[in-house]
């Protein structure tokens, strides 16, 4: 993969732009509980910036209207606005075209357009598809739900104890049957990086295509999807420091325009009669209906602020906390962490001997806290793990070594006071 930000030199240069990129986020000044708010759960979803409130309250004071349909002027600057976030999407992930670039709901909504628009018109009784153990439950539900309309087959790459994914077991469930991989690119309830590189070209070599689930990934890692050569990919903006609501399908140009639209509206039409109804182009083919405009515009600001720090600056300041948090916890008697693959970002995952993961959770709040507790929507992996769930701390660039310290801290109150 390619970046479009070189990693400074100077460690103290991204010291000095962090300190000031936490000075960004409003709700970073917010205390809970009478304590000043140590927010580690970023990978449900990240605090936002005041660029892209700012963008979202100015569209709707200066820009709102709806898009493509007006010849007026507002109508004119909010298509403008809109487009351009697209355009802006498309350079972040260095996708072909902007055509290729599709709004939806979120990386959920995105899977699910997939399954039902590219892979359930393609799959008959006996195809399979594949997933690995350690899928978030938005890249589970809808290949099964696809699979049982067409009586086809999900298959299942098995993790290791690490939680590391098993390239050969993947291997070997390539067949002549299989018509799409769907794997995630980052783990949500491990920190996983998967070998996606490897993944792609052994499916590539079946012809099979794969599908990408970015939604932890892409604030995490550069992403490159020419490079990658991967068929789809989808993200969230909410998980990006951008607006809920809205998130993106990329998909190769051949592909899009081979997918049944799974919704039927304006805009995603090029006529309309009672006997026929022809489709618009791409990408409005597969966006029916009024979008969600601010949306949209806090996404492209959200990734003008990521690109103006540098997603390797900020991988970097995250691999970092990640390294001193595992470092710290690893003295706290009764705790395990949770998946030790040796690549792994931005997302650590444990369990203490005897309390219950949402005890913990519950107690780091009244500190001031901000962790999540859980399955994750992850149930199938946390029932190969032997395990009902674990306390998750997720890091983002804003956090600091002073969050670690306060999460470790907390966790040996929580011990003192619930421990054996």
């Amino acid at each position: 993969m390619t970046s479009r930000t070189e990693a400074p030199r100077d460690p103290n240069l991204v010291q000095r732009d962090l300190a000031q990129a936490r000075a960004d986020f409003p709700i970073l000044r917010t205390r809970v509980h009478g304590k000043p708010l140590a927010y580690l759960d970023n990978a449900a979803t990240t605090q936002k910036p005041a660029a892209v409130i700012d963008a979202e309250a100015d569209f709707y004071r200066n820009a709102n209207a709806n898009v493509h349909r007006g010849v007026h002027a507002l109508s004119q600057r909010a298509t403008d606005a809109y487009e351009d976030a697209r355009h802006k999407v498309r350079s972040f992930i260095n996708a072909g075209a902007d055509a290729e670039i599709i709004f939806v709901r979120g990386t959920t909504d995105a899977i699910n357009l997939v399954a039902q628009g590219f892979a359930l018109p393609r799959l008959a009784a006996g195809d399979e598809v594949i997933v690995s153990a350690m899928e978030h439950h938005s890249n589970i539900v809808p290949w099964q739900m696809a699979c049982r309309r067409a009586d086809a087959v999900l298959r299942v790459v098995p993790v290791d104890d690490a939680g590391e994914f098993d390239l050969d077991a993947y291997a070997a469930l390539l067949n002549g049957h299989t018509r799409l991989v769907a794997v995630t690119h980052l783990s949500n309830a491990l920190g996983t990086i998967t070998p996606v590189r490897r993944i792609i070209d052994l499916a590539r070599a079946h012809g099979v295509p794969v599908l990408l689930d970015g939604a932890q990934a892409v604030s995490h890692l550069p992403v490159d999807v020419r490079a990658l050569d991967c068929d789809f990919y989808a993200f969230s903006a909410h998980k990006l420091y951008g607006p809920t609501g809205i998130g993106v399908l990329y998909g190769k140009t051949a592909h899009l325009e081979a997918m049944t639209p799974c919704q039927g509206g304006g805009d995603m039409i090029r006529s309309v009669s009672f006997d026929a109804t022809e489709y618009n182009e791409l990408p409005y083919r597969l966006e029916a209906g009024t979008p969600h405009i601010a949306g949209v515009v806090g996404l492209g600001t959200a990734l003008d602020y990521v690109t103006s720090i540098g997603i390797e600056r900020i991988a970097a300041h995250e691999r970092e906390l990640l390294h001193y948090a595992t470092q710290r916890l690893a003295g706290i008697p009764g705790l395990r962490i949770i998946g030790t693959a040796a690549e792994k970002s931005g997302i650590l995952s444990f369990t203490l001997d005897g309390i219950h993961p949402h005890d913990i959770g519950t107690m780091l709040d009244d500190c001031g806290i901000a962790i999540r507790a859980g399955h994750h929507c992850a149930m199938p992996l946390m029932q190969r793990l032997g395990i009902t769930g674990t306390a998750r701390a997720s890091f983002a660039l804003y956090n600091t070594h002073d969050d670690v310290n306060r999460l470790v801290a907390g966790i040996r109150q929580v011990c003192e006071t619930l421990g054996s």
